[in-house]
């Protein structure tokens, strides 16, 4: 592991509770696509967060951090990083990097945020292997809280190996995507998982109901799920 000063160079507000934070290192560092960072807030105190960018990108981390009155964990980290504009993380962490086995079908599944996660897989996967089979699911409450979508929906055009499936809880009037949840999502579109490599970022009861599902029901190898909270349950 490796402790940096970061300077943060960009906060974007996408929307009213995820912010997009852009940090610039002070030396050289080094992580698989897949792997967290920890924002060191004190000796005692250091919070995960997964790393969005990919190991290509030399010059910056980027996170994506969910933060609100209801996720206090997470604010704390922001009124730092939007008041002092500089932070120090502990480097890399994390078992569930992708795995170096290009030729398996991918299936990258995260709700909410955990989209950082299976965005920088997603982007190293299609790197190494441009014509690799690949679906992300991605799931959200509302709409609005997929909101890289346009960035997927751009990356499908180009990689007609990719199949991004959107889908949202309570969707709005014109909503043109799914309805439900992204395991439902997953159940109903293979009847097999045998073949798959699978990356989930989700809560810990997301995580322990889709090896339950996917394992029981699918024949998912459980040595091919992969997850950082696989590690807690």
């Amino acid at each position: 592991m490796t402790t940096l000063s970061c300077k943060v160079t960009s906060v974007e507000a996408i929307t009213d509770t995820v912010y997009r934070v852009r940090l610039l290192p002070e030396a050289k560092f080094s992580f698989q696509a897949g792997q967290y960072l920890m924002v060191v807030m004190d000796e005692r105190d250091k919070r995960p967060f997964s790393m969005a960018s990919t190991p290509s990108d030399h010059e910056f981390i980027e996170l994506h951090i969910g933060a609100s009155e209801l996720n206090l964990y997470a604010m704390a980290v922001m009124d730092r990083i939007l008041k002092e504009k500089e932070i120090v993380v502990d480097i890399p962490h994390g078992d569930a990097w992708l795995r170096e086995d290009e030729d398996r079908p991918l299936i990258l599944i995260a709700g909410g945020t955990g989209f950082s996660y299976v965005r920088s897989i997603l982007l190293t996967a299609l790197a190494r292997n441009p014509q690799r089979e690949i679906a992300i699911y991605w799931g959200g409450r509302e709409d609005k809280h997929l909101y890289d979508l346009s960035e997927l929906e751009a990356l499908s055009v180009v990689h007609q190996n990719l199949r991004v499936e959107a889908v949202v809880e309570q969707p709005e009037e014109g909503w043109r995507g799914r309805t439900g949840t992204v395991l439902t999502a997953v159940m109903q579109d293979y009847g097999t998982l045998a073949g798959h490599d699978i990356y989930i970022a989700g809560r810990f009861e997301m995580a322990k109901i889709a090896r339950d599902l996917f394992c029981n029901e699918r024949s998912a190898n459980v040595d091919r799920m992969f997850g950082d909270a696989f590690a807690f349950i």
